[in-house]
């Protein structure tokens, strides 16, 4: 387990570093305002948290949450207010004391990003294996939370001077292209379903889900808005369930004539070893066309590893890399 300030320090700085200077800043602030003897003060200064349970982001979403609710210590000085960093400091410190239990139990789940930016990868993939295989296609999401990204057929990417997807999209992605262009074999879903630990729903859990968007990330907000919007409209709900069960359960009821896609995005860190072992052995296992496309952490920077592979053969191949809240595409796939 690692030291609760570290996890603090090295969150803040990624919180930077992915464009929230004002998420940064309260990570920064937060623990030093916190009463040690509170229950809210033990909870969070005596963590026995790692680094995959993002702790910190579990805080800045129960904080977000409070002053989206218009709290009268931190609406005041949450974007798109501005103050100064003591008047700031003094509106946590006030939350904390008086919010205490409505922050704790924010502190017992991890944050959901569903962070529909990074559909701009699942659009690219989708288009590449089209190309590939002809076929139309079966998705399967994993740790899909509210499910937003399950839709990225309904979304646009622009990228190169070319625009991908449908005709009129319900919200078009605009990333920081570099290398290649997918090709222009639009995909056609045949059906679709997700998988989570803790499922969210886009209607009664829509104020959650936002909170978890940065304060500071306006663009971020509006888009995951619109995709709650989307995602509430098709109906389609998040199943609860362990991830490989799930894949398993859909791998045996895949349809012939079409191409199985499983696929997850930032999600594995939080699969048990047993869940990553019975995932792995259940997708090799397929006897059908299928494709295992992951957006995910892998120690090099920057950004998240997209890697693809692909049966009948098992075929690994990279796709190359992109930016975690998808400001950025560096694609790299080979033909198809």
């Amino acid at each position: 387990m690692a030291d609760v300030r570290t996890l603090f320090t090295t969150q803040a700085q990624e919180c930077r570093n992915l464009g929230s200077p004002f998420t940064g800043l309260v990570l920064d602030k937060v623990l030093d305002l916190l009463d040690p003897e509170s229950p809210l003060g033990r909870r969070i200064l005596l963590a026995d948290a790692r680094p995959e349970d993002a702790f910190p982001l579990r805080l800045a979403g129960a904080l977000h949450a409070l002053a989206r609710s218009g709290d009268p210590d931190l609406a005041p000085v949450y974007p798109p207010h501005a103050a100064t960093d003591a008047v700031l400091a003094a509106a946590l410190r006030g939350a904390l004391a008086r919010r205490a239990a409505d922050i704790l139990p924010w502190l017992d789940q991890p944050p959901q990003t569903n962070e529909v930016a990074r559909s701009a990868v699942l659009i690219a993939a989708g288009h590449w294996l089209t190309a590939r295989f002809g076929l139309p296609l079966v998705l399967s999401e994993l740790g899909a939370s509210a499910g937003v990204n399950l839709w990225w057929d309904h979304y646009g990417l622009q990228a190169g001077g070319q625009m991908f997807g449908p005709a009129a999209p319900a919200l078009t992605l605009t990333p920081d292209w570099q290398g290649t262009l997918p090709p222009l074999a639009p995909p056609l879903v045949l059906d679709r379903a997700g998988v989570d630990l803790f499922p969210l729903d886009p209607v009664t859990d829509r104020n959650r889900l936002l909170a978890y968007v940065w304060a500071d990330q306006t663009a971020r907000a509006a888009r995951c808005a619109t995709a709650l919007d989307l995602t509430a409209a098709k109906g389609l709900r998040v199943t609860r369930g362990d991830a490989a069960d799930f894949a398993a359960d859909r791998l045996a009821k895949a349809p012939d004539g079409a191409l199985h896609v499983v696929f997850h995005t930032v999600a594995a860190k939080y699969f048990s070893p047993d869940t990553s072992r019975r995932l792995a052995q259940a997708l090799s296992g397929a006897s059908r066309p299928l494709a295992h496309l992951s957006m995910e952490y892998d120690g090099p920077t920057p950004g998240a590893a997209l890697t693809l592979t692909i049966w009948p053969g098992g075929q690994t191949l990279p796709l190359g890399r992109a930016d975690f809240h998808g400001r950025w595409v560096n694609w790299q796939a080979p033909a198809p």
